[in-house]
């Protein structure tokens, strides 16, 4: 989930004295995304994916595991991210597998940084991170821009019924040897938004445990009000999908993916 990436990143910058290396903090939070989770957006991606386009975009690209499987499917990978943190590792881990990725700080609110592409993927529910429809039809329109002629613009959110249903009084609890996480759910003021607390136990170098407290806020939206920022933004050819299948959303549906073409 993409709040995990910002919890890892606010983590490291709050107190980098509690592990000796980042890579610590990838294995935190690498262990607790589900691995499967890649394969299914790849496998997505390459199915909906022009054949004869490769300069790929991943916005929000966290420590680069989805980056390192397009660059090993034969992409040609840019990697962006807020986190300066979570990049070093990324560059790390693609280096470490010899493939050669290249990775930009910066905001997907502004893509001023980076060139054209023929593709761009946005995974992870990282959309949902923008404050209103605003910031959200700003990434369309700022995507749209960065995409060439008959590129594919590849994101998926979080369903209204995820927010709605499903979040509300979600909790989960994970413990290992280094670290110990708590995260209840909740549903927020908004419509179809949610906040997320996440409480970190990770073990510092004496051996004792120190704590770290976050908070998050998702937001989602009506298929309806998607459709029509992809289009402001210029989209005229877009297609959506459910929970990483070729089926369209049904009203139990958790996940809504987009393609959209240029």
């Amino acid at each position: 989930m993409a709040l995990l990436t910002f919890l890892i990143r606010d983590i490291i910058k709050e107190d980098t004295d509690i592990m000796t290396t980042y890579e610590t903090f990838a294995t935190v939070y690498d262990s607790i995304m589900d691995d499967s989770l890649y394969d299914l957006w790849t496998d997505f991606s390459l199915r909906h994916f022009p054949k004869d386009k490769k300069k790929l975009l991943e916005l929000a690209c966290g420590t680069g595991i989805q980056s390192v499987r397009f660059a090993q499917a034969g992409f040609e990978v840019t990697g962006l991210d807020l986190s300066e943190d979570m990049l070093k590792i990324a560059d790390k881990r693609a280096k470490a597998v010899g493939e050669s990725i290249e990775f930009v700080v910066g905001n997907m609110l502004d893509l001023s940084s980076v060139g054209q592409f023929d593709l761009v993927t946005c995974y992870s529910d990282s959309i949902c991170y923008m404050q209103d429809e605003v910031e959200v039809g700003d990434v369309f329109a700022g995507v749209y821009a960065h995409l060439n002629e008959g590129g594919t613009f590849i994101f998926d959110v979080h369903s209204t019924y995820q927010t709605d249903e499903v979040f509300p009084g979600y909790s989960y609890h994970e413990n290992a040897e280094d670290f110990a996480m708590v995260w209840d759910t909740y549903e927020d003021e908004a419509p179809h938004s949610v906040v997320h607390e996440l409480t970190f136990f990770i073990k510092d170098k004496d051996g004792r445990f120190t704590r770290f407290d976050e908070v998050h806020e998702e937001r989602t939206y009506e298929l309806l009000t998607y459709d029509i920022l992809l289009e402001q933004a210029g989209f005229t050819d877009v297609k959506v999908y459910a929970d990483f299948e070729d089926k369209e959303p049904t009203e139990t549906s958790k996940r809504w993916f987009f393609v959209c073409q240029k």
